[in-house]
């Protein structure tokens, strides 16, 4: 998926070919708020403007911009993999967890 980022926000990039415009919304908030345009630019700037009121609207009413997140995650994966994690979480001296979190944190770092 493309998407665009302004202060902090993460906008994402559909097309609909036959309306012949650019659409997304706003990701990781707990509104809906959307923006389209029919070239980059405008996209562009319709997202920047969605940004800018969704703030204002926040700090009117009091609201807390971004979505909350409670840290707890429900993760399904294979039993050979979920084997193969315990195997060398166990060698680490590290629960599941932790090995886990460590690998995701060590992922999200070499990303950002």
């Amino acid at each position: 998926m493309n998407t665009l980022q302004y202060k902090g926000f993460i906008g994402s990039v559909e097309f609909s070919e036959p309306d012949g415009v650019f659409f997304g919304k706003i990701e990781g908030i707990n509104a809906l708020v959307t923006f389209e345009g029919e070239s980059v630019q405008e996209l562009k700037d319709a997202f920047h403007q969605a940004v800018e009121d969704y703030l204002i609207l926040c700090e009117e009413e009091g609201l807390e911009p971004h979505k909350s997140y409670s840290g707890a995650l429900n993760l399904r994966i294979t039993p050979d993999l979920h084997s193969r994690v315990a195997t060398l979480a166990k060698q680490a001296g590290l629960s599941i967890n932790a090995f886990i979190c460590r690998a995701i944190e060590n992922q999200v770092s070499a990303v950002l």
